[in-house]
């Protein structure tokens, strides 16, 4: 606060103005009008734990291998449904040695198209993880 002297040697004091400046300010605050900017703690170091910035590495590595994996087999089957010859086998195989095979090129060509829109489908999956993927 700040006292000013007059002439005639009174001080006066601007209460009245501070005053009124503090309840105006506290009435833009409640309705509205100004924001209150709470301080933050300056140079508050996040601690980083060592192990889970490790592991979330991990975990992007492997993202970027399953994608190399999969961009391997999508061009081995834009290979295969591009050099196909009509002389075509398609085999399954379970666990039990239990096969199955065709050489019905449509259904060869049914089955690639649909594997090979499944995996575009992942591939996308996977690199939108990696886009999104933070450290």
């Amino acid at each position: 606060m700040e006292t000013k002297t007059k002439s005639n040697g009174v001080a006066k004091r601007q209460n009245a103005t501070v005053k009124k400046d503090v309840q105006k300010k506290l009435t833009e605050e409640a309705i509205g009008k100004t924001v209150v900017h709470e301080k933050q703690p300056e140079n508050k170091k996040t601690v980083v734990n060592l192990d889970d910035r490790i592991q979330k590495f991990e975990k992007l590595r492997g993202l970027a291998t399953q994608r190399e994996r999969l961009t391997e087999t999508l061009n081995e089957l834009t290979k295969f449904n591009y050099n196909q010859d009509g002389s075509s086998s398609f085999y399954i195989r379970d666990s039990r040695n239990l096969e199955f095979k065709t050489t019905n090129s449509n259904l060869i060509k049914l089955v690639t198209t649909h594997l090979q829109s499944t995996l575009e489908q992942r591939k996308a999956e996977i690199e939108r993880e990696i886009v999104q993927f933070e450290l």
